[in-house]
């Protein structure tokens, strides 16, 4: 289980007048995910969500809270815990100069995964995500949509038990979005355990058994699609956020 708990991150932010302002970009953010679990992540550009992920994923430190992977934290136990998550950011950078095929190798190396086991990888990995056709191109090449496919393609090489994704389909055409979809399916199907932050509160709706909306680094709800639309009084996940966020408005 992956738990999160009362997650708080300070920032501080200089002003045109030169001054100093702190501001929390989370702010008391709690989450549990168990295994063969989707997890929603839901907010507008600024609402915190990937700071949040990044304090998940180890990147980045909290102010204060705690974040365990099966009892485990990161201060006594970060090596172990990061041979078991996949992070994916929504602006991660690849090398451009090498194949598909060269990178996954290199990231099965710095995985210590075994060569025999890795090209088995490789493979199954390449036909999951429909990457044969381009598989032996040089990634400076290969669309945008392809691109995406090889950045998810190296988190999995070690085969992680969870996966943090940060708008993992973020201005993809439809068939390399649902491809990605198809695979987060796959794999919560095999009792990975996966949070995914997203714009597009359709895809939300669509695969995740909960959501967790975030506004102002709080969350402002939480539950199943279908509980958050009964407790809206809406129709689907769009609308109910505006609704909550009209409700945050109209308390100012």
């Amino acid at each position: 289980m992956l738990k999160a708990e009362n997650i708080k991150k300070k920032f501080t932010k200089i002003t045109k007048k030169k001054e100093q302002i702190e501001f929390y970009a989370n702010n008391g953010i709690s989450i549990e995910a168990h295994d063969g679990e989707i997890i929603g992540i839901l907010g507008p550009n600024g609402a915190g969500k990937t700071t949040l992920l990044r304090i998940i994923a180890g990147i980045l430190e909290p102010t204060s809270g705690s974040v365990s992977f099966d009892n485990l934290n990161y201060q006594d136990n970060e090596t172990e815990i990061k041979k078991n998550i996949a992070y994916l950011s929504g602006n991660t950078k690849i090398y451009n100069t090498l194949s598909c095929y060269e990178l996954l190798h290199m990231c099965a190396d710095i995985y210590g995964v075994k060569q025999e086991d890795a090209k088995t990888r490789i493979e199954k990995i390449s036909q999951t995500l429909d990457m044969n056709s381009f598989l032996y191109n040089r990634i400076g090449s290969l669309s945008t949509g392809q691109t995406q496919r090889v950045n998810i393609a190296r988190c999995l090489i070690h085969n992680p038990k969870y996966y943090i994704l940060d708008e993992a389909t973020s201005g993809l055409d439809i068939i390399s979005s649902q491809i990605i979809l198809n695979f987060i399916k796959g794999e919560k199907q095999k009792g990975k355990t996966i949070l995914y932050s997203t714009h597009y509160m359709e895809e939300a709706e669509n695969i995740c058994d909960k959501v967790i909306m975030i506004n102002k680094g709080i969350i402002i709800a939480e539950g199943t699609p279908a509980k958050i639309k009964k407790d809206t009084q809406t129709t689907n996940l769009r609308d109910a956020f505006f609704k909550l966020i009209e409700g945050d408005k109209n308390e100012e």
